[in-house]
């Protein structure tokens, strides 16, 4: 359970970087983020794919339509409604929106776990009430202070607010979703599958990435002809976009992946689901560098109960698996 939570913690820090980069490219389209991202992470796991050969070589055809449905939904769907919600509506209310993912995921899971009555990982609703409860305090405090989604609400309500509102919906729905159905695979077969499995998303990826990237060229070419549109190939500002596109392919991408399976693979979904408050808190911290300034009291108290929300979490979840 140590190397879980450690290897959830790590995605999390890894995760928490793709809050930042549709603000610093605030000029590029989000489709263009979301397959700029992906693309690297499918070169760079080609590369990696040697590695992992004889693991990749096991993989039924089932398995690559597994990992080619995990990677439009969690991966490319994800992070383009993530990316475009930043763009539309300000960060602060994403990002709220984003931070409720620890509470609905658990939910969730433990939702779909109670219905199995076999089920060694479902708890009891009453012993992960609190737990929940305290992390979606902290989420409250976090988000709803000064410096949090209020001050996003006193702009403007209009459609770009209520679009970006319904695009980080659609990103928690993606996000519920990825997380359940990669822990169930990889619970389901033998341990070491975390790195193949990683990269055999990465791989999934690419081809998925150049064909968004290709409908979207043509799209511009029909709708956005001459100037006004994207710059191709690498936009207004190339060796910004492509270390950013490099890094999060993997840092964010593959190695964020990595740590996220390793932790799918010796957690309960429930659990891994609440250990995602990790990515909210790394994204706090990152803003905090990127703004300049340190943490009000409100949001010292909020991560305060985040922190305390999933040490509950884990303890609820160690003694029910304790024969």
């Amino acid at each position: 359970m140590l190397v879980g939570v450690l290897a959830a913690l790590g995605a999390g820090a890894l995760w928490g970087l793709i809050f930042i980069v549709p603000l610093l490219l605030g000029d590029y389209p989000a489709v263009v983020l979301a397959f700029g991202r992906y693309i690297a992470f499918g070169l760079l796991a080609v590369g990696l794919a040697w590695f992992d050969r004889r693991a990749l070589a096991r993989l039924t055809r089932a398995d690559w339509v597994e990992a080619t449905k995990l990677a439009v939904v969690g991966n490319l769907l994800y992070y383009s409604t993530l990316a475009a919600a930043i763009q539309s509506s300000g960060a602060p209310v994403p990002t709220m929106i984003i931070g409720t993912l620890p509470v609905v995921i658990a939910i969730s899971a433990n939702l779909l776990e109670s219905r199995q009555s076999a089920s060694v990982d479902a708890v009891r609703w009453r012993r992960l009430l609190l737990p929940l409860a305290i992390i979606l305090a902290g989420l409250v405090a976090v988000q709803f202070g000064p410096a949090g989604a209020i001050a996003g609400l006193r702009g403007d309500a209009g459609w770009n607010y209520l679009f970006g509102l319904l695009l980080a919906c659609a990103a928690v729905a993606c996000w519920t979703w990825y997380p359940i159905r990669n822990s169930r695979w990889l619970r389901a077969r033998p341990a070491g599958l975390s790195r193949a499995w990683a990269t055999a998303q990465g791989l999934a990826t690419l081809p998925v990435a150049l064909l968004t990237a290709f409908g979207f060229a043509l799209w511009q070419t029909a709708f956005q002809p001459g100037e006004g549109g994207y710059t191709w190939p690498f936009g207004p500002r190339p060796f910004v976009f492509v270390t950013l596109m490099l890094v999060t392919g993997l840092a964010a991408s593959w190695l964020g992946t990595l740590l996220w399976n390793t932790a799918s693979q010796r957690l309960p979904a429930a659990l891994a689901g609440q250990l995602i408050v990790f990515e909210t808190l790394a994204a706090l911290l990152y803003a905090f560098i990127w703004y300049a300034r340190w943490p009000s009291l409100h949001e010292l108290v909020g991560i305060g109960l985040l922190i305390t929300g999933v040490v509950l979490g884990v303890k609820v979840f160690r003694r029910s698996r304790t024969p």
